[in-house]
């Protein structure tokens, strides 16, 4: 009942508010905001506590202050997602700002692919439309969300924003290959991937505490040959920026499990940069640090890393 009750919200999402005013819908979003965020829900004590490792000077009204703002973010990218069917080509470009657009020109002149590791930040959905727009069509993958019904809504959704969209689960083929056949199509691949907290996530350092992040990018630059980019996106007052970070190189020394590893650090530095600097606009409402994390789950993902980088970033259910 509650996952028909979620299918029939977001039918009625992308039905009706995408033909309301923004002067309308902004207003009633972030009125939604602030009772989830004043009734305690909507993993707000998770968000905070989060919020606590990224910015440890903060006093407790100030972070109060900067997860009030960040569920407004969360619930502004629902917002926008159920009004972007209806944005022409001009209006999708003109809301988003790119920095370093040179960093993915450069890297796709160079014929390999490119990969765009990116944590959960903005609206990845306005920032692919726009690359898409810019030249650059590109694959993604996407978790299987329940009821099926929901997850066909969020593949027309995106496919109508030019996004190639693979399940996460219960697709044909490997997934990991078939990425690999696109970057070496000279395609773009986006993948979500700051959380990946199973036996096959890498450890890495992130605000001074130890989490898990996915194989996948890095194991896709290595294997292809295609730059890996981190990206990070932060809201405006309309429309989203995006940051384009340094390259992130293979280490020319060092066998394959270690390259992945100094790969995916270095992924998540460029992650904590762009989260430091808008922490609000990160809409991480789940348990990311090992040290969150109870007993029983931390001894399930225990255990040896997948050196082949067989998994990619798991997208968030966007349910």
């Amino acid at each position: 009942m509650r996952q028909r009750l979620v299918d029939a919200g977001y039918g009625l999402g992308w039905s009706l508010v995408k033909w309301l005013p923004e002067a309308v819908t902004r207003p009633v979003f972030n009125a939604a905001a602030d009772v989830v965020w004043y009734r305690r829900g909507g993993g707000i004590e998770q968000f905070e506590a989060n919020l606590r490792r990224v910015l440890p000077d903060a006093s407790d009204e100030e972070i109060k202050k900067v997860s009030r703002e960040g569920m407004r973010s969360y619930l502004r990218y629902f917002q926008e997602a159920f009004r972007l069917p209806v944005w022409d080509e001009k209006t999708v470009l003109e809301r988003m700002t790119i920095a370093h657009m040179d960093r993915l020109e450069e890297a796709s002149a160079r014929g390999k692919g490119v990969i765009f590791a990116l944590p959960h930040m903005g609206n990845w959905d306005l920032a692919g439309a726009s690359i898409t727009a810019r030249g650059y069509p590109f694959t993604t993958v996407a978790e299987r969300l329940k009821p099926e019904s929901l997850y066909e809504r969020f593949l027309e959704y995106r496919q109508s924003l030019g996004m190639e969209v693979l399940p996460l689960t219960g697709g044909d083929g490997n997934i990991f290959g078939v990425l690999a056949r696109r970057l070496r199509e000279g395609r773009l691949v986006c993948l979500l991937a700051d959380r990946d907290l199973t036996r096959n996530g890498i450890p890495v350092q992130f605000f001074g505490e130890q989490t898990r992040m996915p194989a996948g990018p890095a194991a896709l630059s290595i294997q292809t040959g295609a730059a890996l980019i981190p990206a990070t996106l932060a809201y405006r007052r309309v429309g989203i920026h995006a940051t384009l970070h340094p390259v992130v190189a293979v280490p020319e020394e060092g066998d394959r499990k270690s390259k992945i590893a100094a790969m995916t650090q270095g992924v998540a530095d460029a992650f904590a940069a762009g989260i430091r600097k808008h922490p609000q606009d990160w809409h991480m409402l789940q348990r990311l640090w090992l040290s969150d994390l109870d007993a029983e789950r931390l001894a399930r993902i225990e255990g040896a890393v997948d050196a082949n980088g067989n998994g990619t970033a798991p997208q968030r259910s966007d349910a």
